[in-house]
């Protein structure tokens, strides 16, 4: 997988846009970021530490948590380069829903 790969899943999610936060790429719902690409190959999603804690047992290698506050509040790393690409859109879209507006998430049924 390369950085394009991720750039396209993460703009596929409903309302996503791709913005710059500390020079680096981002992506978010409104003003709520999901995913940053801030090194080639590495990707940082915000999970809630409990799914922080089942990705760190269910993908070893695949993630690790971002060093210091930010990772204990959730913030992951993904090293996406040679990684399942439908894992990696699994996560992706796990990152989204924790930021996505209900509306989004759970669209109803009119």
């Amino acid at each position: 997988m390369i950085s394009d790969d991720l750039v396209t899943m993460a703009l596929g999610m409903p309302g996503a846009q791709e913005n710059a936060h500390f020079g680096k790429r981002d992506f978010r719902v409104g003003e709520k970021i999901f995913m940053s690409l801030p090194d080639p190959g590495r990707a940082v999603l915000k999970f809630t530490p409990d799914q922080q804690s089942m990705v760190m047992e269910t993908d070893p290698g695949l993630c690790a948590p971002v060093p210091g506050g930010w990772g204990r509040k959730g913030w992951t790393s993904v090293y996406f380069d040679g990684a399942d690409g439908e894992r990696v859109r699994e996560l992706i879209a796990a990152a989204w829903r924790n930021v996505a507006p209900k509306r989004l998430v759970t669209p109803s049924l009119h």
